[in-house]
């Protein structure tokens, strides 16, 4: 009975290709474009929560037509995020792909070349920048590095990649110029936000014509609440007491306080894998905040704060306040559920910098 059956089953199968072959080319293009029930229009994929966030919020309603995928949303550092072989086919099945571009997505070049939609279209944060990416800076007091470590296997390799290519421009008789490492934590400043939303919406209009007015009018929303945003950090940097910022922990925020002229000095670039601080390094934050009389030491979220707490025991008040700055680098899918969103974790650092600044 069950030969019967299969066999039933496959003749059916047949037929429908029999018949299909009689429609017109036009028609097969049609039926095989059209997405079928449950299908999503648009597939993008993320690898942050500040890409993911904007992405949403772009989409508005169109958002449950769209498979919208964030890579990392188990609150995976982005610095230390190594794609799992499910993220590659996502990344090759999706029609757009949204990623920072900096030394912490070295593996995306090979997970471009697995093939996937010949149409995907592809946004690089950090060439989008443009003049506006900065080289990763060590100010006075800040640890020294020399690479960013993320993972062992992955520096033994650039090192042997490095050395090859020493080798071949001296052979060549060319002086090898190692590249300068640029900042990557562009999304932490609002104007940025705003260049990179930009580009979002005029993506997901190429991809999807019939909407794409939708995405611009979504943008162009969005975009008042990016500067109202801004408005108000530039309204506290004008009434502050203070004008300097320090952290006893990475620095990720150097595009934020650049845009308001704020001086910083942190323990370690907003890169490093260092969690543990020299003496020297210790003693002058410290003696820093009491030159300065800065009431708080920032640290950022999902670290251990005892680098923070040390500093603070060498002062001489030995009473300033330990604050916590979201950079967003480790959001969680809990957190998604819960609505979490940019603007919100902006608006919630602000409040923050205010307490640190002693704005007015």
């Amino acid at each position: 009975m069950k030969r019967v059956l299969i066999f039933f089953l496959l003749a059916l199968l047949f037929a429908a290709g029999v018949s299909g072959c009689g429609s017109s080319e036009n028609d097969a293009a049609k039926e095989s474009a059209a997405p079928g029930p449950g299908t999503p229009e648009l597939k993008i994929v993320t690898t942050i929560f500040p890409e993911y966030s904007w992405t949403k919020e772009l989409l508005g309603s169109r958002e449950k037509d769209t498979e919208l995928t964030l890579l990392t949303k188990k609150g995976a550092d982005m610095h230390s995020y190594q794609p799992s072989a499910e993220d590659i086919l996502r990344i090759a099945d999706c029609d757009l792909f949204i990623y920072v571009g900096g030394e912490s997505d070295k593996w995306v070049d090979k997970a471009l070349k697995q093939g996937g939609n010949p149409k995907r279209r592809v946004l690089n944060l950090m060439k989008l920048m443009g003049d506006r990416a900065k080289v990763e800076e060590e100010v006075e007091g800040m640890e020294k590095h020399d690479h960013h470590d993320h993972d062992k296997d992955a520096h033994v390799q650039q090192e042997k990649d490095k050395h090859e290519h020493h080798d071949k421009d001296k052979h060549d008789g060319k002086e090898h110029h190692e590249q300068p490492e640029y900042d990557e934590h562009v999304w932490l400043s609002l104007k940025n936000a705003d260049i990179v939303c930009k580009a979002i919406a005029e993506e997901m209009a190429a991809l999807d014509p019939k909407n794409a007015e939708t995405y611009r009018a979504n943008y162009a929303a969005y975009s008042k609440k990016l500067a109202a945003l801004d408005a108000k950090y530039k309204e506290a940097v004008t009434k502050a007491q203070v004008k300097a910022v320090l952290f006893g922990d990475r620095f990720p925020f150097r595009y934020l306080t650049d845009d308001y002229g704020l001086k910083y000095y942190a323990a370690f670039n907003g890169c490093s894998a260092e969690t543990e601080a020299s003496f020297a390094t210790v003693a002058f934050l410290a003696k820093k905040m009491d030159e300065l009389k800065l009431p708080a030491v920032f640290t950022i979220e999902g670290r251990q704060h005892k680098l923070a707490q040390t500093i603070v025991e060498n002062t001489k008040a030995k009473n300033q306040k330990v604050l916590t700055l979201n950079s967003m680098q480790s959001v969680t899918e809990e957190e998604i559920k819960k609505g979490i969103t940019y603007l919100a974790v902006m608006e919630q650092n602000l409040n923050v910098f205010k307490e640190a600044l002693q704005a007015k």
